[in-house]
């Protein structure tokens, strides 16, 4: 596979898993200068060195290359320590750069076309703007703490070095586990008529909501957790970025939110 700088706008980091070979990982997508939506992996974001680390709406400089294992055609595999951290676009009056460099990117308006462009072209990563979010669900997840073999893998490569020199090693973190899983749930429309759709939130953002909702609120966490993503972000101009998953690729996942203010239409007298 051929090995080629890129240049990269940062559009997602999925919430952290363990991984049995990096330690833990974070799915990384987001758009090249052409306006292609791509997938990084790995990224065991939380271990590279702290001068590599970058920000959802940061340019970023690496090495990648198509991923070997993943034939999806969106996934790269990128070079962790040549990461050069860039410009962060910044929101602007209303928004204006960062529509203008996410305007080359289709945007879907019904999830049933998402599925049928991945039937016929292995789609693996697209832009969906639903008609409307239905509501929020919240589910307890079924084991709360890691098992054992889940934290050894959070903590092996740590130990050995892994990624890293002795120079720029991490001290050991744990990371911490989502004791819910969230999902939203959300209307298209098609006509006259609507289709109603499920998927889960792996947003590194809407799990690191819900830690800070828990610290500031307590018991209390659901409703303030709730007032955000149930109502606030929804009362954007929304849309969803989604992934679907390499072993299970029928399987999709809402990897990002971008929910810029609603463009006020200028009066024409």
């Amino acid at each position: 596979m051929t090995v080629v700088d890129a240049r990269i706008l940062i559009l997602c980091k999925t919430y952290p898993s363990p991984s049995g070979k990096y330690a833990e990982t974070t799915c990384v997508a987001g758009m090249d200068e052409s306006g292609k939506l791509v997938r990084l992996f790995p990224v065991p974001f939380r271990l590279i060195a702290k001068d590599q680390q970058f920000k959802k709406w940061q340019w970023i400089k690496a090495k990648v290359e198509k991923a070997k294992k993943d034939h999806r055609p969106e996934s790269l595999t990128i070079k962790v320590d040549t990461i050069e951290g860039g410009d962060v676009v910044a929101t602007g009056k209303d928004w204006a750069e960062r529509r203008r460099l996410l305007s080359p990117i289709e945007v879907y308006h019904h999830f049933d076309d998402i599925e049928s462009a991945r039937q016929a072209r292995s789609l693996s990563l697209a832009m969906l703007k639903p008609t409307r979010i239905v509501g929020l669900e919240i589910e307890r997840v079924s084991e709360p703490e890691w098992t054992d073999e889940e934290l050894a893998k959070l903590v092996q490569e740590q130990k050995q070095g892994g990624l890293f020199d002795d120079d720029d090693k991490p001290s050991i973190r744990t990371l911490r586990k989502l004791p819910f899983d969230f999902y939203y749930r959300y209307e298209c429309d098609e006509g006259d008529v609507s289709k109603v759709f499920r998927h889960k939130l792996v947003d590194w953002e809407v799990g690191a909501l819900y830690w800070n909702c828990h610290r500031s609120h307590g018991d209390d966490w659901e409703r303030h957790f709730r007032e955000q993503v149930e109502k606030k972000i929804p009362s954007k101009d929304l849309t969803l970025l989604v992934g679907n998953q390499h072993r299970f690729q029928d399987q999709w996942l809402i990897i990002s939110l971008i929910y810029p203010p609603h463009q006020i239409q200028a009066e024409l007298f």
